[in-house]
């Protein structure tokens, strides 16, 4: 995932650093340069959520950072960036790996679009779900993976969508070839299904309880809003908004987000076992890179 990140943006995909970050920035770091970007990552949004009030709470968190001062917060460039113009592979070489690990993906939009409640359902459909395309494919019928789906990176901007799947190394080049057959599918000639859909909304509505059941998940809820810049009654309306949802939505919504010709392929295996029948796919053209994403 950390790889193919920064590969989805370009036209410099090398200038974005992996979301798990590099070697060097860990080699490098000092502890007084740990608790500074503690300090920066943690005050960007903060939310508090217990047994109390704001009139209670206010003067105790005002004594608390009476000594912090406003520093200098580094601009971020947030602008749009452009889709990959055609399919590229880049292989990550683990001799003697037993499996391969595929991850596709390209950038996406905001967490703030209107359509992201049939984004979220789409993606249920493709791979966010046990009961997903991808997953009821590479694990339940092949048997080539363990498991199988899809995910939004969240993020401010431009999201990057991760589509995976870790599957054996004897059937890496049929993995690819199902895996995009399930992605066309889906903005092609496989729509969703009205069973599809029905399922879907049951699984998000019903889930929507369980899921605000403890403070954290509460608070977290309550960062998303902040973060993404969604209204206060974002998590109000939502039930209903899903189950308003038609299969047209969906359908809409994977030809907003999903491009084929745009994606970039990471593929991580054993070189001298997988890289003949990736070839044989005629994917795109193939690179060979190191663990943090540089050319080999």
């Amino acid at each position: 995932m950390g790889t193919v990140d920064p590969m989805s943006y370009v036209p410099d995909p090398l200038a974005v650093p992996p979301v798990a970050g590099l070697t060097v920035n860990v080699t490098c770091c000092t502890k007084a340069g740990e608790m500074v970007l503690f300090a920066f990552m943690t005050m960007l949004v903060e939310a508090l959520v217990g047994d109390t009030t704001l009139a209670e709470v206010t003067p105790k968190l005002e004594k608390l950072f009476a000594g912090w001062k406003a520093g200098q917060v580094p601009a971020k460039n947030l602008s749009t960036v452009k889709l990959a113009t055609e399919p590229v592979v880049y292989i990550l070489d683990k001799p003697g790996a037993s499996q391969s690990v595929i991850v596709t993906g390209n950038a996406s939009l905001p967490a703030n679009t209107p359509q992201e409640i049939a984004i979220q359902a789409m993606n249920d459909d493709l791979g966010g779900a046990f009961s997903s395309r991808l997953n009821m494919n590479l694990r339940e019928d092949k048997h080539w993976a363990y498991g199988a789906g899809s995910f939004f990176w969240g993020a401010h901007a431009q999201r990057p969508l991760f589509i995976y799947a870790p599957v054996q190394t004897d059937k890496t080049k049929e993995s690819l070839v199902e895996m995009t057959k399930e992605i066309n599918g889906l903005i092609k000639d496989r729509p969703v299904t009205a069973e599809e859909l029905a399922r879907i909304q049951a699984n998000e509505t019903l889930s929507l309880p369980g899921s605000r059941e403890t403070i954290g998940s509460v608070g977290f809820s309550i960062l998303d809003i902040l973060q993404y810049g969604w209204p206060d009654n974002y998590y109000d309306t939502m039930a209903g908004k899903i189950r308003a949802l038609k299969t047209t939505d969906l359908d809409a919504a994977a030809k907003q987000v999903i491009h084929p010709e745009s994606l970039v392929w990471v593929v991580v295996g054993d070189r001298a076992k997988i890289e003949q029948g990736i070839k044989d796919l005629g994917i795109g053209k193939i690179h060979f890179i190191d663990a943090d994403g540089h050319p080999m």
